[in-house]
C-alpha cells in the first residue's frame, strides 16, 4: 500500500497486476474502506487482463479525515432529506470525492480508466462520468442510485443500520458488523458468519473512524439527484444490481440504467447489498465483457513508487 496527494489531500492506495494493463479504478461505498475490495476479488480481475486500483476515500481508512468541517448531524441531515427539503451543510460533496479519485489517477500518470464503483463508490463513479467523461472509459454502477428520493429507498431496518451508534471497542464493533453485515447480506444466499467476523476485525485493526462516515453520509444527501446529468452521459455504462438488496433497493439500480442512455442492467437474482463470493465470477465476468466494448490501449507500465 502507499499514499499519494490527490485533489488537496493524502490517497492512501494498493495495486495489483501489470502496471501496462488496462487500468481499472474501483471505488468503495459508505465508511467502507478499500479493503472491502477483496484481495481475491481483485485478483480474478488481475486475471482478466486489468491494472486494478483500489483506494480508501477521504474520511476513511489511512486517507485525509476531514476534521474541523461543519456539518450537519446525520439523523438531521436524514430528517432533512426524508421531508423532501434540501441538505445544504455539508463538508465536502460527492464531486470532491470523484475529484480525489482523478487526482489519484493523475498522480499515477493515468489518463483513462475502466471505474467501477460499489454503493457510495457508484455515485461517485456516476459522479466522474458526469464531470470528466473523457477519462472514463467504462462505467459499472453495483448496487447504488442516482440520487433521486424516490428510488432506491431502504427497508426500515436498514435504515436503522445508519442510524445505530458507533460501537466503543472491538469486540462490539465486531459483533455489530456481522449483525449488519447479515442484514445487508440477506436471506437468501448463505452467510459465513466466521468469515465476516474475521473481516470486520481486520477493518477496525486497520482503522476505526466512525465519524468519517456520517460525514459521507450527509455529502451523499447533499449532492442531489443526479437523474438529469445522467441522461447527458455517453459513456458506456454497466449497472448492476441484487433483486435482495435491502439498503439500496433494486429500484436504484432499474432507475440508474433508465437514466444513462443504452446502459445495460445485470440483475442478480439474491444478491443483497454486498458482493457475495458466490457472485463474484458472475460480476466479474460482466465488467470484462463491458470494458472489451471500450478498450483502453496498453501503455507504459509507471515507474516504481
Amino acid at each position: 500500500m502507499a499514499s499519494e496527494p490527490a485533489n488537496g489531500i493524502e490517497i492512501e492506495y494498493e495495486t495489483f497486476g501489470d502496471g501496462g494493463a488496462p487500468p481499472l479504478l474501483l471505488v468503495m461505498g459508505l465508511g467502507a474502506q478499500m479493503t472491502a475490495w477483496d484481495d481475491e476479488l481483485c485478483q480474478l480481475l488481475v486475471d482478466r487482463g486489468f491494472f486494478v486500483i483500489r483506494f480508501d476515500n477521504r474520511d476513511v481508512g489511512l486517507s485525509t479525515k476531514i476534521e474541523g468541517a461543519a456539518a450537519l448531524d446525520v439523523p438531521t441531515a436524514i430528517g432533512k432529506a426524508l421531508a423532501g427539503q434540501p441538505v445544504e451543510e455539508a463538508p465536502y460533496l460527492l464531486t470532491d470525492m470523484a475529484d480525489d479519485a482523478f487526482g489519484l489517477l493523475d498522480a499515477l500518470g493515468i489518463e483513462q480508466a475502466h471505474v467501477v464503483g460499489a454503493s457510495m463508490g457508484g455515485m461517485i463513479a456516476q459522479t466522474m462520468a458526469i464531470t470528466r467523461p473523457e477519462r472514463v472509459a467504462t462505467l459499472t454502477s453495483i448496487m447504488s442510485t442516482t440520487g433521486d428520493r424516490e428510488v432506491g429507498t431502504a427497508t426500515p431496518e436498514a435504515m436503522a443500520v445508519l442510524l445505530t451508534r458507533p460501537p466503543g471497542n472491538r469486540a462490539e464493533y465486531v459483533a455489530n458488523a456481522v449483525q449488519t453485515t447479515k442484514l445487508l447480506h440477506g436471506d437468501v444466499l448463505a452467510f459465513d458468519e466466521a468469515r465476516a467476523a474475521e473481516r470486520a476485525g481486520a477493518f477496525y485493526d486497520r482503522s476505526f473512524y466512525p465519524v468519517g462516515a456520517g460525514r459521507q453520509l450527509v455529502a451523499i444527501l447533499a449532492s442531489g439527484d443526479r437523474t438529469d446529468a445522467l441522461a447527458e452521459v455517453r459513456v458506456p455504462t454497466l449497472v448492476i444490481h441484487g433483486e435482495a438488496d435491502p439498503l439500496v433497493s433494486h429500484s436504484g439500480g432499474v432507475a440508474t440504467a433508465k437514466a444513462v442512455p443504452e446502459a445495460e442492467l445485470l440483475s442478480i437474482e439474491g444478491m443483497g447489498h454486498d458482493l457475495p463470493m458466490e457472485k463474484w465470477d458472475e460480476v466479474v465476468d460482466a465488467i470484462a465483457a463491458h470494458a472489451a466494448k471500450a478498450p483502453i490501449a496498453a501503455r507504459p507500465e509507471p515507474a516504481a513508487r
